[in-house]
């Protein structure tokens, strides 16, 4: 009994310590160094859509890369992207164009990707799956008053047509371990 207590308590310092050393990976710092922007992006388009959803793209547009751009700081850059884009402004960089192809081409739910992009420097990036709240804006039935701001604010759109559950981009984040590490 006491040699099974031993290797169950001598298992789990095992893991322990493997989850602990785990936390600092560059994939966990990725999600860690994104999680801000998510959190203020949606409590900012919840708002919004307490106005109404013509009000919402509003916050897309405005508020979106202000929030974006107080998170750009110690040589962090961040955004979100899509292979649909609404807003040109938002087109990916280079090395996000090949993870949201693997998105699209993968029948599984895909999780967060990090690639190396030079010494000390890493790229996150992350599905954005549409969800039910998103079809006001992006889904194939949206309403003519919406309709007609889109076309409005951007007369190139391609971000309608989607489905709850498919595909809507990425948040992508580019950082320097050092940088994800001090904060």
């Amino acid at each position: 009994m006491c040699n099974r207590f031993a290797s169950i308590l001598l298992i789990a310092l095992v893991l322990a310590a493997g989850v602990s050393h785990a936390q600092g990976t560059p994939l966990e710092r990725g999600a860690e160094l994104l999680l801000p922007f998510k959190k203020e992006l949606k409590s900012a388009l919840l708002a919004g859509l307490e106005q109404g959803p013509v009000e919402a793209l509003g916050v897309c547009r405005d508020k979106a890369p202000e929030i974006a751009d107080s998170l750009m700081q110690d040589g962090i850059r961040l955004g979100r992207s899509s292979h649909r884009l609404r807003n040109p402004d938002n087109t990916a960089p280079d090395w996000v164009r090949p993870l949201m192809q693997q998105y699209l081409d993968s029948d599984e739910n895909l999780g967060p990707s990090i690639v190396a992009l030079a010494e000390d420097q890493w790229g996150y990036a992350e599905p954005i799956v549409t969800q039910p709240l998103c079809l006001a804006c992006h889904g194939e039935a949206v309403s003519p008053m919406i309709a007609e701001r889109i076309e409005d604010l951007y007369p190139e759109d391609q971000a309608v047509g989607f489905a709850a559950g498919e595909l809507r981009g990425v948040f992508w984040l580019e950082f320097p371990m050092s940088a994800a590490e001090s904060r």
